[in-house]
Formats: C-alpha cells, sequence, structure tokens
C-alpha cells in the first residue's frame, strides 16, 4: 500500500487495515516457519506497510 493511498484513509480506515495487515503479517510467519514461502520478500512488504499505517495514524492522533 502506497503512501498516497493511505494519506486518502479516515482514522477508523486506518485502523482497521492496520489489525488486517497484522494478522495477514502474523499469517504469513507462521507459514514461512512451517515450510519456506515462495516469495519471501512478502514479509518485508507487508512488515513497511505497517509501519506506514502505524506512523499516519500516530501523525494524525498528534495533531
Amino acid at each position: 500500500m502506497k503512501q498516497s493511498e493511505i494519506k486518502g484513509l479516515s482514522i477508523a480506515e486506518l485502523q482497521e487495515k492496520l489489525g488486517e495487515t497484522k494478522k495477514s503479517y502474523s499469517d504469513l510467519q507462521m507459514a514461512h516457519a512451517i515450510s519456506p514461502l515462495e516469495n519471501p520478500i512478502q514479509l518485508r512488504t507487508i512488515r513497511r506497510t505497517i509501519a506506514r499505517l502505524a506512523t499516519e495514524l500516530t501523525n494524525r492522533e498528534l495533531q
């Protein structure tokens, strides 16, 4: 998810998306622990998306 897409979301949508993304990340981690993923770079991209969402949420709460 790109930063421009994240800026267009409301706070409630950010929180919902963050929860979904964290769940997706934990599912992928479990799958990768059992058998290697075809594309392990997915873990990195999801982790970075989580960071982007959390950062945007924090910035909006501080304003």
